[in-house]
């Protein structure tokens, strides 16, 4: 059995299908003083690749447009073992094309909608917004997942028994090294 982050990695349809049942992503681009910034924002999976549209003025693209480095996380789960994410390094590829960002603004228009037909109204209101948006596309460096569930057992057991809820009656192991 793998250990470590070996262990709680995801497959490539794992990923897939984590960031297909997903809707937000944190986006963090890199501000004028070298800061991080930031954001969260819809998003749609395009040819495995994350991507969502913003408005053009946004301090997310004047960054970009310095500076094309992003890292994206789409990450969920409440307790300690249902923790999953995927965090992406990459570059961020900016659509400015009129049409290019209509239909990425209906997709996710159509995905924040549930996948709803958003009909002619909704028609409307993206081809409006689409005049001052552009769309991003990240192109991946570096991917890495984890999906807690996959755990044997606690951080740091090595071992390999099952998860705290399955074995209600472990005692948690004490530390019994004395401070400085």
């Amino acid at each position: 059995m793998a250990s470590g982050r070996g262990s709680v990695q995801m497959t490539e349809a794992e990923i897939e299908e984590f960031l297909t049942a997903n809707m937000k992503v944190q986006v963090a681009t890199i501000g004028p003083d070298g800061t991080p910034h930031l954001t969260t924002l819809f998003y749609v999976v395009e040819d495995g690749r994350i991507a969502f549209w913003t408005y053009g003025a946004s301090q997310k693209v004047v960054n970009l447009r310095r500076d094309p480095r992003i890292s994206c996380l789409v990450e969920g789960g409440e307790d300690y073992f249902e923790l999953r994410g995927v965090s992406i390094r990459g570059t961020a590829r900016l659509i400015e094309e009129y049409d290019d960002i209509r239909a990425l603004g209906a997709k996710v228009a159509q995905r924040m909608a549930g996948g709803a037909d958003l009909g002619a109204f909704g028609d409307e209101i993206v081809e409006k917004q689409a005049r001052k948006r552009v769309g991003i596309v990240v192109e991946p460096h570096k991917v890495a997942s984890w999906d807690h569930a996959k755990m044997a057992g606690p951080p740091g057991s090595g071992d390999g028994s099952s998860s705290p809820a399955e074995k209600p009656d472990q005692e948690p192991k004490k530390d019994t090294t004395e401070a400085p």
